[in-house]
């Protein structure tokens, strides 16, 4: 069974549009377990541009399915972390610019310093994910600094036409997601998947966990976020 983990984001970008207090993505998350989500997945930026510290304060005190902290490795958000243990961190790039995050970590360049931040987050009990690109070179190194888990970056995959350039990506994410098991961390994938392009990276191997956000949120607005997470969650199935 395919674990969906609903990034609740966009409801948050919604709100700070206005500077208001709706809509309430503690709402959202509610209605996104009504609809089956299993996991809740939120990215509290260095700009705080969409999701505010009290969200995450509140929603590790009402979520009752996993809550997925995607951040960097920013000492403020580190701490932040530290002290409000979500079941689960996943590292992300991060640049102020960027609209949406355009690629995954990479560890060798910041080897040490994602190293200590992994181990600062296990000691308090986090299971921390990393967020790369198919890359054997990154896959080794988050086995190496002790990963719980790797999220592939399927963002090249959902950008390519239907067809002989899609195949070529997803034979990628097979191999990364092969050398992931390998390496015996698990295996979760997301960014840019939707209803149309989701059932061939659902079905690739020991697939765990899926992170989607910007398509549901779009299609709930149209007909519901509790339905909109029930229909994804049977197409992953």
């Amino acid at each position: 069974m395919v674990e969906l983990g609903v990034n609740i984001d966009h409801v948050a970008t919604v709100r700070e549009a206005r500077k208001t207090n709706e809509p309430d993505p503690v709402w959202a998350a509610a209605l996104a377990e009504l609809g089956g989500a299993d996991g809740i997945t939120i990215h509290l930026r260095e700009d705080r541009r969409h999701i505010q510290d009290r969200d995450l304060e509140i929603l590790k005190n009402t979520v009752t399915v996993k809550l997925n902290l995607e951040m960097a490795c920013e000492e403020e958000v580190v701490r932040i972390a530290c002290r409000t243990k979500p079941q689960q961190v996943s590292l992300v790039p991060e640049k102020r610019e960027e609209i949406t995050t355009e690629g995954g970590l990479n560890i060798l360049l910041q080897r040490e310093r994602i190293g200590e931040v992994i181990k600062r987050l296990q000691d308090v009990g986090v299971n921390v994910s990393m967020f790369l690109d198919p890359d054997l070179a990154q896959i080794q190194a988050a086995a190496e600094l002790g990963a719980n888990a790797v999220e592939l970056h399927t963002g090249q995959y959902a950008l390519a036409e239907p067809g002989p350039k899609q195949g070529l990506e997803l034979a990628t994410l097979r191999a990364a997601a092969a050398e992931i098991r390998q390496l015996g961390m698990t295996l979760h994938a997301g960014h840019g998947l939707t209803y149309r392009n989701v059932k061939p990276v659902a079905a690739i191997e020991d697939m765990h966990e899926l992170n989607i956000g910007h398509s549901i949120i779009a299609r709930s607005i149209m007909i519901g976020l509790e339905r909109a997470v029930r229909e994804m969650k049977q197409l992953i199935n």
